[in-house]
């Protein structure tokens, strides 16, 4: 790969609450490259959508806060910004789509101001040369008579549209790096794979680095070049997709494949990964996933396991990964 786009070290995130300090993102690191994409997998509360709101530093405040590592952007760490400077950041250098569109879409607003927006901020356009700009990026995204979408409200719009909205707008930079936070939840299977091949499509015309956070290992397999597996706010393995899911060296990782349905096979239960994640405010002595793992040791209770490098590109944390 060559220079990282985006290159995330050792990146700490603490929220403070009455019951404890949940280290929410403890210790993750990775890097994107130009026009590739990383994907970020794991249960509900792994700590996926917490790093991405780390990287852009939207995180919760007062409670939540970053207490360590770095997040480089083409080389200039992100964490030293003042907040003026990550607000000139924000949108025209890393943009992100949200899993709910109504989220990032005013209802109060037109879709024509909301597009207009980061147009007038990043590029100072007005008049027509404005309008033009804008009813390109919403036939950039396919949606159809653009320039009457300028007029509708978010509501007046389908789910799939809204979204298509919303990744016109996260465009308009253009970005060096996109987040998409699970983008195709709230979109039925037709419109899941249309919206899958538009973020394609828009990746390779502007070579975006792209992270992709989602609970779907098929839409993994069908966008991402690596994967990041995620547990109690750490990275437990990654490496390149197809090597990882033809050969899972982390018993986490190969108890998310193992859950997923297979349509070739024919079965009574299915799969499910025994018991809870545990409370990031209260962990376990040693490794996190140990009370739920089907090979646990008396090490993994004791000892907290550090990053082994089983094979190139390839990293687990697992005791059985230690060298013999």
């Amino acid at each position: 790969m060559s220079a990282p786009v985006i290159a995330v070290e050792d990146l700490r995130t603490h929220i403070v609450t009455r019951w404890g300090t949940i280290k929410a993102v403890d210790g993750v690191s990775f890097a994107v490259g130009e026009g590739e994409t990383l994907g970020l997998v794991g249960e509900s509360g792994s700590g996926k959508s917490m790093t991405c709101l780390s990287v852009l530093r939207l995180v919760p405040r007062p409670a939540a806060r970053i207490v360590g590592g770095r997040v480089r952007l083409d080389g200039e760490d992100l964490l030293q910004k003042s907040a003026r400077e990550m607000q000139r950041i924000r949108g025209k250098r890393v943009a992100m789509i949200l899993q709910d569109p109504m989220s990032s879409l005013n209802p109060v607003f037109s879709v024509g101001m909301q597009v207009r927006e980061p147009l007038i901020s990043y590029h100072g356009l007005a008049g027509r040369a404005l309008r033009d700009r804008a009813v390109e990026l919403l036939g950039s995204v396919g949606i159809s008579s653009p320039a009457a979408r300028l007029r509708a409200f978010p509501h007046q719009l389908s789910g799939g549209m809204r979204q298509r909205v919303v990744g016109a707008m996260a465009i308009s930079g253009p970005p060096r790096l996109l987040i998409a936070d699970e983008p195709t939840t709230s979109l039925d299977l037709t419109i899941q794979a249309q919206y899958l091949r538009l973020l394609k499509d828009l990746q390779t015309r502007h070579r975006l680095a792209m992270i992709f956070v989602t609970h779907n290992l098929g839409i993994v397999a069908k966008m991402c070049d690596r994967v990041a597996v995620m547990y109690a706010g750490r990275i437990v393995e990654a490496g390149p997709v197809e090597a990882l899911f033809r050969t899972p060296r982390h018993p986490y990782t190969r108890a998310l494949l193992e859950s997923v349905p297979r349509l070739s096979e024919s079965t009574d239960w299915l799969t499910a990964i025994e018991g809870q994640p545990p409370d990031l405010a209260a962990l376990p002595p040693g490794c996190a996933f140990a009370p739920r793992c089907p090979r646990v040791m008396e090490r993994c209770r004791a000892e907290e396991p550090p990053e082994f490098t089983p094979a190139a590109g390839r990293s687990s944390r697992c005791w059985l990964e230690a060298p013999a």
